[in-house]
């Protein structure tokens, strides 16, 4: 399984850091929905589904979190710390995240509005559709 990582320019001076982000430019996608999680309670697990169609970049803007991949075929656990990095989810990853630091602002950039017929939130059945 190959992870994505994105580093994302960042300009700064002594005022502090910036870091801008395009469509199609800095993500490989056209943005149409844009959420993020905070105050994520301590031993809490968040996501347990995947998707068929939507991409999503994971960028960890404050704290840290941690994020399980799974294909289907092999795991991988990616650790988010630095805002100036994003991670690409893309369809048919069944993704997990936990691990959240206390202060942590996990923020997600997704290539399609919200469609729960897009979800796969059983296990069972995405790892059936992934040997289709």
């Amino acid at each position: 399984m190959q992870i994505v990582k994105y580093q994302f320019q960042q300009h700064g001076d002594d005022r502090g850091r910036l870091v801008a982000l395009e469509e199609y430019g800095d993500i490989p996608f056209e943005i149409k929905r844009v959420y993020y999680m905070y105050e994520t309670k301590e031993g809490v697990r968040r996501g347990f589904h995947a998707h068929r169609t939507l991409e999503q970049i994971l960028i960890c803007i404050h704290g840290s979190c941690e994020i399980l991949m799974d294909n289907g075929k092999e795991k991988k656990i990616v650790f988010l710390e630095k805002p100036y990095e994003g991670l690409y989810v893309g369809t048919l990853m069944w993704h997990e995240m936990y691990n959240f630091s206390s202060d942590a602002v996990l923020m997600v950039l997704a290539s399609e509005t919200y469609n729960e017929e897009d979800y796969m939130r059983n296990y069972d059945e995405f790892l059936k559709m992934i040997k289709k």
